[in-house]
């Protein structure tokens, strides 16, 4: 199917205001300033280097972290923009980064292993070489076998999985059919959808009780390391936080998240009979001196007399996990929000509207940033009890999901902004941003917004290698950056901002959300 065949479509789509709305004005004039200051004249790839080789990983309250915020909002504020500030949204609880990080095994003959320390995991006791040891318990009945047998000891786990091999890439586009499919409605949700059944989450609950029981052991048995099966292939592995940043967090045992390859090597060794000794060097940092979490805030002033305490916002999330550099999750989107303001700036813009972008942090623990952000300043989605500076912001802007460029726009439901995002999407056609889609999509920084009835967006991207490659693994670095797209995505975030702050009325909203039902305890 053809580009343009499908552009016409989307033109023609049946949201129920697009057939009486009027034609959205588009400054042809502003879009070529933008488009000639972002594509031809960028600088998202430096920034993107700074956040991402410079300031190392960027875990929530990190070292990293506080480096990546303070470049930014120097850096911003060398570009002109005003009101910059690291501005504090609450307490977050310690930081935490890697000071050493050394595994091998060493019998039954030498192996460099790829690893990462789990996220506010403590050290090793010094350097540890250990007898790797199974453990195997479907029951709270089956840990007494161990006890007095794991001191100083590297403990594996069974697991049932296996390697298998694909014939897929690893990374990808949006085709014209798959974004032709984005256009229809989502399928009505059937009403037992929603989670696992009931049956499932017992298991689950079971499970979790039990390895927290496991883990009790383990401290109690003062095991040298734990090993775990990180998911992915091709030595890329998925990582996580084996531990809680809490300041009273319960202790745990040092563990490592591993590739599957490696892991699996050392199981099956083990399983037949093998010795396996490793060695490692583990030294990791707990950062209490400063439990606040902190945004990077940054403005273009408003100019009309009437219309500058009304707010456009864009922005994206400057945390990331720690077993890379966080480029595509999401050192991306934060170098592109920044270059857009960089891009408005540079030719000169005078918004009638207030631009105001926002770098967030603890995005990866529950979209802490945005969410407190929002509470201080629009309202409280459990009781829909609003300021009156919610009534003030047009929009918010989001870009979080890897380094694809943008295809377009989920309207989230808001189909009385289907036609404006229509005209404002038209000249970038050539570059590939096209569709509009009714749906919704989660799991993003946009949902704060949405959550208090302000009009809050999500771009559609090209996935790329993100969920197989880049999104919270030990893969996720500079390296997997494609400069193109981020320059074609923040010329279109740009102009998307420049139309947002001119246009004579706020964007169109939906109606409110009802507060969220009080927890029955």
């Amino acid at each position: 199917m053809k580009k343009s065949f499908i552009f016409s479509i989307i033109l023609a789509l049946g949201f129920a205001t697009s057939a009486l709305a009027q034609e959205e004005a588009v400054d042809q004039t502003a879009i070529q300033k933008i488009k000639e200051e972002g594509l031809n004249k960028s600088q998202v790839m430096q920034t993107a280097f700074y956040l991402t080789d410079v300031a190392g990983p960027r875990l929530a309250n990190s070292p990293g972290l506080k480096r990546a915020e303070n470049w930014a909002a120097n850096t911003l504020r060398g570009w002109g923009l005003q009101n910059v500030a690291l501005e504090p949204w609450g307490t977050f609880g310690r930081g935490w980064e890697v000071q050493k990080s050394y595994f091998a095994m060493s019998a039954p003959y030498y192996h460099a292993l790829i690893a990462s320390p789990k996220a506010w995991t403590p050290s090793t006791k010094g350097p540890i070489k250990a007898e790797v040891v199974l453990v195997k318990a479907d029951s709270v009945a089956d840990l007494a076998k161990y006890k007095g047998t794991l001191a100083g000891k590297i403990v594996i786990f069974d697991v049932n999985t296996a390697i298998t091999t694909s014939f897929k890439s690893d990374g990808s586009r949006y085709t014209d059919e798959e974004l032709a499919k984005m256009t229809e409605p989502a399928a009505p949700r059937s009403p037992n959808a929603g989670g696992p059944a009931p049956a499932a989450m017992e298991a689950m609950r079971k499970q979790r009780a039990l390895r927290s029981q496991i883990n009790d052991l383990l401290i109690q048995e003062n095991v040298g390391l734990i090993l775990s099966n990180g998911r992915g292939t091709h030595g890329t592995f998925f990582t996580s936080n084996g531990a809680s940043y809490a300041a009273d967090a319960k202790a745990v045992a040092p563990e490592v998240e591993m590739s599957q390859e490696d892991y699996l090597r050392l199981l099956r060794l083990v399983k037949a009979g093998q010795k396996v000794e490793i060695e490692a060097d583990i030294q990791t940092r707990f950062v209490d001196s400063d439990l606040t979490g902190y945004n990077v805030v940054a403005e273009i002033p408003g100019t009309d007399k009437k219309l500058k305490d009304q707010v456009v916002m864009i922005g994206a999330h400057l945390d990331s996990w720690h077993a890379a550099t966080g480029a595509t999750d999401n050192a991306a989107g934060s170098a592109v929000m920044m270059e857009a303001m960089r891009i408005l700036k540079s030719i000169g813009f005078k918004p009638k509207r207030t631009i105001r972008m926002a770098l967030w942090s603890a995005e990866e623990q529950g979209l802490y940033g945005s969410r407190n952000y929002v509470l201080k300043h629009f309202g409280d989605p459990k009781t829909m009890a609003l300021t009156p500076e919610q009534a003030k912001v047009s929009a918010y802007y989001n870009l979080d999901n890897g380094t694809g460029k943008i295809r377009g726009v989920y309207l989230q439901g808001n189909e009385a902004i289907a036609p404006i995002f229509k005209s404002w999407l038209a000249p970038f056609a050539d570059l590939g941003a096209t569709t509009l889609t009714p749906r919704n999509t989660g799991g993003t920084d946009h949902l704060s917004f949405d959550a208090v009835g302000i009009p809050g967006f999500q771009f559609i991207q090209d996935g790329i290698e993100y969920n197989t490659r880049t999104h919270h693994t030990n893969m996720d670095t500079y390296d997997r950056l494609i400069e193109a797209d981020l320059k074609q995505a923040a010329t279109i975030v740009a102009s998307f901002v420049y139309h947002s702050a001119q246009r004579a009325d706020l964007l169109p909203r939906k109606p409110l959300p009802t507060p969220a039902p009080a927890r029955q305890n």
